[in-house]
């Protein structure tokens, strides 16, 4: 915790500096905005400042990523969950003691990754936080559930000519960059606490992004929304029923992206689990025995039953992954080499048919596993009803993997 009426020191990583310049030119014309990911460490005896490190910042959709309004604002449920995976992910590589580069992860940084605030861009030489700023800041630090007794609200302005250098050792709130145009970007910082509620200047010092661990790279279902919602398509169109969720498949990280996947009536279940980097790493099938579950519990709790029972499906002959095809097309690879495959024709379907073949795209709910003080993750969209039919039509047995054509046919249907 930071006490009233300090001004902690501040250390930002060059990876922060490299995207902000990035976004600010992006969105040049617009206001634009991001949230800052980091932590805060003590000093290492009672007189010194504490530091507060920013890693990372992070973009709302492209929508939010434009700001309508000059002022310090929050963002969207896409931030959220790229804060929760980075988050998580840093936890994890604290518990093994690896970062996501798989080095060793230093003690010093033992501590979590919080939210620390946003930056935001404004227009002219602003350089100081509004009216607006301040009562933004001062509601969200005044709710108790942020639990956030200070945040960093830097300004970012463009257009600046170059600046007489300051003398060795003078200490400044901002930094500049130089821009393509010859100009130079502006970057104050500022910091609030709740007891103080005045913006103090607070002086930034940029450091190497390889000091720091690792963070984990943005996983392949939130920087392509669009992929994931063709893949459930797809799979939801052949009438599987289809639950995503994320899930530490193995010992590192970062996590996986899994996918719980049944046929109705099948004895079956295919547990798939795909990489960050989906689809340039394959993914991977595990099966498991079904057995009959309620589609209201957890489904965490669901997922892990049925994945203490997998079994690794082997090397699938003559089919070789490319990244244009689709977890369908895989799934129809696996099915066919376990010999329990509907009866029907298979074909490979690449990344470019979705639309063809499943013209509806839904928005796509992905489970997390939540603290016990909070809600359990909720099901996707239409899963429960789905669900629900899954288990009602589970056989007694594996028997059910011997049916005949018709019976196939009439269960798939």
């Amino acid at each position: 915790m930071i006490s009233r009426g300090i001004v902690p020191n501040l250390v930002i990583s060059q990876r922060v500096v490299a995207r902000i310049v990035n976004t600010a030119q992006g969105f040049i014309q617009d206001e634009t905005g991001e949230s800052m990911l980091g932590f805060v460490l003590p000093g290492e005896d009672i007189e010194d400042m504490p530091t507060i490190y920013v890693l990372d910042t992070i973009s709302p959709d492209e929508e939010a990523t434009v700001r309508m309004t000059h002022t310090f604002q929050q963002g969207d449920d896409l931030q959220d969950e790229i804060i929760w995976w980075l988050q998580e992910n840093w936890r994890l590589s604290r518990e093994i003691g690896l970062d996501s580069n798989r080095q060793p992860f230093d003690a010093m940084w033992d501590t979590p990754l919080r939210y620390l605030g946003d930056w935001h861009k404004q227009p002219g030489y602003m350089i100081q936080p509004s009216g607006g700023d301040l009562m933004t800041a001062l509601s969200w630090l005044d709710d108790e559930e942020n639990q956030m007794d200070y945040l960093l609200v830097p300004i970012v302005t463009l257009g600046h000519p170059a600046t007489t250098l300051e003398h060795e050792g003078a200490q400044v709130n901002y930094f500049t960059y130089l821009m393509e145009d010859g100009t130079n970007l502006r970057m104050d910082w500022w910091y609030i606490h709740r007891d103080v509620r005045v913006f103090q200047p607070i002086t930034p010092v940029i450091m190497a992004e390889k000091q720091f661990p690792a963070l984990a790279a943005y996983p392949w279902h939130l920087i392509k929304p669009d992929r994931i919602e063709d893949e459930v398509a797809l799979m939801q169109h052949e009438g599987m029923f289809v639950n995503p969720l994320v899930y530490q498949a193995d010992d590192d990280v970062p996590m996986e992206l899994c996918f719980f996947v049944a046929r109705p009536g099948s004895a079956t279940v295919l547990l798939l689990v795909t990489e960050h980097d989906y689809p340039l790493t394959p993914p991977r099938a595990y099966t498991a025995p079904f057995h009959r579950f309620d589609p209201g519990d957890d489904f965490y709790v669901i997922f892990e039953q049925f994945w203490l029972q997998r079994q690794p499906v082997d090397d699938l002959p003559n089919f070789q992954w490319g990244p244009n095809y689709t977890l369908l097309s895989f799934i129809r690879a696996v099915e066919d080499h376990l010999g329990i495959a509907p009866q029907k024709p298979v074909t490979p379907v690449a990344a470019e048919s979705v639309a063809d073949v499943a013209p509806e795209r839904k928005s796509v709910s992905i489970a997390v596993e939540m603290d016990d003080d909070e809600d359990a993750a909720e099901m996707p969209d239409g899963a429960t009803a789905s669900a629900g039919e899954i288990a009602a039509e589970a056989p007694a047995d594996n028997a059910a993997t011997e049916t005949t054509t018709e019976e196939t046919e009439e269960e798939t249907t």
